[in-house]
């Protein structure tokens, strides 16, 4: 089973000056959006890409977020996620003129097609462009495992898996990062610990292949309990923990809590991402957000799946702390 994080304490994470976030890939662009405006963090809009103005960025349903770090002078940059498929991803860091040379790494936060769907395509077209010692960091073996959809009343459908082998054949070497992993200005939270009131939701299916239960192991679908997921961090000098939750599965108040667990970072400064509440009941989503005011962040940056519920609810609660996303907006962190 996972490792639990009372024996990952402490972990010493590094602090960063700044921290960028980019998003690359999500469900939504509008090109003439005001400019962004928060004590907390810089907004920073694409309209009109100079130069490029018979395309345009395209959004789908996934999420890929380019991160890009300063400390002490010294700069990294990683893409977190692929979105749904190579096209769209590709386009969007391409019209971005995001530079493939400048990535230290890449990080998948779960085995969901939203989320890795594009990444063989995107790898084999900007593999010539980028490092030759580049690294995959994923959350876990489980995150090659095979996902299935099911409906009520009708056969389970694969979602299919990540192509581990192109992404060997194309010299990408893979490390798991079942426990918390420094990447040297970002970190990884490892395996997120379930202990707050929320469920694991998902709805994805897995069969037997060298899981931890007997309805597993006897080669029955069952539902997914998502272990291979983990949550992507910075510690932003004087302001507190940054945590980026690609989907939430597993809680964003869980991921939130064993982000800080592991990092031992009191303050809060974002959560950021999707926080998987789209179908979520009402009182579960209220329950969240309370439990979310608790925890205190400065700003809090919806995406994907988190659904309009919850965005509303902050609205009404917390209309300080939000800020809306869109397809090529950057939000830049400083400390």
């Amino acid at each position: 089973m996972p490792t639990d994080i009372k024996t990952q304490i402490p972990f010493t994470a590094s602090v960063v000056d700044e921290v960028s976030i980019r998003v690359v890939v999500d469900s939504f662009y509008e090109r003439f959006l005001p400019a962004g405006d928060h004590p907390h963090v810089i907004i920073e809009h694409v309209g009109r890409v100079p130069g490029r103005h018979m395309t345009t960025l395209a959004g789908e349903w996934g999420l890929s977020l380019h991160l890009a770090s300063a400390a002490n002078g010294a700069r990294a940059q990683y893409l977190l996620d692929f979105g749904y498929t190579p096209e769209i991803v590709s386009r969007n860091f391409d019209l971005l003129a995001i530079d493939p040379a400048s990535l230290d790494g890449l990080i998948l936060s779960h085995g969901h097609r939203d989320h890795f769907g594009g990444m063989n395509g995107f790898v084999e077209q900007f593999r010539r462009r980028m490092a030759d010692d580049l690294s995959l960091y994923v959350g876990g073996e489980n995150v090659f495992r095979e996902k299935w959809l099911k409906e009520k009343d009708v056969e389970p459908m694969s979602w299919g898996a990540i192509d581990r082998l192109s992404l060997k054949a194309q010299n990408v070497k893979t490390q798991c990062c079942n426990v918390p992993h420094d990447l040297g200005d970002a970190f990884t939270s490892g395996f997120i610990e379930r202990q707050s009131f929320e469920i694991v939701s998902g709805g994805t299916m897995v069969a037997e292949d060298d899981h931890f239960t007997e309805a597993e192991r006897s080669g029955k679908l069952v539902l997914d309990a998502h272990e291979d997921e983990h949550a992507t961090c910075y510690i932003v000098k004087g302001k507190g923990l940054v945590v980026i939750s690609s989907c939430g599965h597993a809680g964003i108040i869980n991921t939130a809590k064993t982000a800080m667990a592991v990092a031992n970072v009191e303050k809060l400064h974002a959560v950021i991402g999707g926080f998987h509440l789209g179908l979520a009941p009402i009182e579960y989503t209220q329950h969240t957000v309370d439990e979310l005011a608790a925890l205190d962040p400065d700003v809090v940056i919806p995406m994907h799946c988190t659904g309009a519920n919850f965005i509303g609810m902050m609205r009404e609660r917390m209309p300080d702390k939000l800020v809306m996303s869109n397809v090529g907006t950057r939000f830049t962190f400083r400390g």
